[in-house]
């Protein structure tokens, strides 16, 4: 399953770009790229505590536990929130264009706004590297949409589709603001979350994921070696089917309790919501066996994994 997603996204972008070629496996090359700064936008997934509440979407526990500063770390760069003097605009339940956010959150600011913000105050620098982790969000308000009923499972793909293009004219943004290293995580696979398994969405949730991630990749196929695409879905594909081999033993169930009595992560009102999530708030101190904080977020062992993945990546393709 995990190499259906990506030969199928791949088959679509006709392996016309090298952006395309990087996700599918290309050739490696000695790292090049000395970033002397990070640049962040998108959703829970990144989220380094922009949100109104200050958390993040994971164990907050005072670690690196967000794949984004992870990879600043790799690189030796600082990254924190906007709001706190930091390059990381990422902002938990943010759509990419859409609001409101994820469980009607007002105060999620969109990735496109996000990246107004920083335009307004900054430029781009050739050794920038931008990263950006979005489409969790609009596949999480279009697919509970699906699964209460309020529009229909064809209503649902177009929607993310939608997502999905519109997070590729915001990245063209980005190359054309002057960004010469951008990494792009969409969504993962969602039927692979607690969510999926706790509600028995996998299907709907799978082909949720995957749109939003196709119509994402056949819309940037010629923006060439200025992006790097990371195959979230297929990496926490991996993760969530063969967890021994990632020092995990459980990839099924969230190992927060932390309860939040409003919609919280937009998976339906009183869920477990990890960024009210603490080292008091579990039901296991062995959190980093874990892979998922709640119904859709990773622990921060999950963030770690893939954050390992990215700057392995990076450094194969600059």
């Amino acid at each position: 399953m995990a190499t259906q997603w990506l030969r199928r996204a791949c088959l679509l972008a006709a392996g016309a770009s090298m952006l395309v070629l990087a996700s599918c496996g290309g050739g490696t090359v000695v790292s090049q790229l000395a970033p002397t700064r990070i640049v962040a936008f998108g959703d829970g997934m990144a989220d380094l505590g922009q949100n109104a509440s200050g958390q993040r979407f994971t164990v907050n526990d005072g670690s690196v536990n967000n794949w984004t500063q992870h990879v600043a770390v790799r690189f030796g760069v600082a990254l924190g929130p906007a709001k706190g003097g930091g390059t990381s605009y990422a902002m938990g339940n943010a759509r990419v264009t859409g609001t409101p956010g994820a469980g009607g959150d007002a105060a999620a600011l969109p990735v496109a706004q996000q990246i107004d913000a920083f335009r307004a105050v900054s430029s781009f620098g050739p050794n920038d590297l931008v990263l950006v982790s979005a489409g969790t969000s609009d596949v999480i308000v279009q697919a509970q949409a699906a699964i209460t009923g309020t529009q229909t499972r064809e209503q649902m793909l177009l929607a993310v589709g939608q997502a999905g293009t519109q997070l590729g004219a915001q990245v063209r943004r980005l190359v054309d603001a002057g960004a010469a290293h951008v990494v792009v995580a969409g969504s993962y696979n969602l039927a692979r979350s607690a969510w999926a398994k706790q509600t028995g969405q996998q299907s709907l949730l799978e082909a949720a994921s995957l749109e939003f991630n196709t119509k994402f990749l056949v819309s940037v196929v010629d923006l060439g070696a200025r992006v790097l695409y990371l195959d979230a879905a297929q990496q926490f594909n991996l993760y969530e089917s063969n967890p021994a081999s990632f020092n995990l033993t459980d990839a099924t169930n969230p190992v927060c309790n932390s309860v939040d009595a409003g919609e919280g992560i937009g998976t339906g009102v009183g869920q477990v919501d990890s960024s009210e999530c603490t080292t008091a708030t579990l039901t296991s101190t062995s959190y980093d066996s874990f892979l998922f904080a709640d119904r859709v977020y990773p622990t921060p062992r999950g963030h770690r994994l893939f954050g390992e993945h990215a700057a392995g990546r990076i450094r194969e393709r600059w």
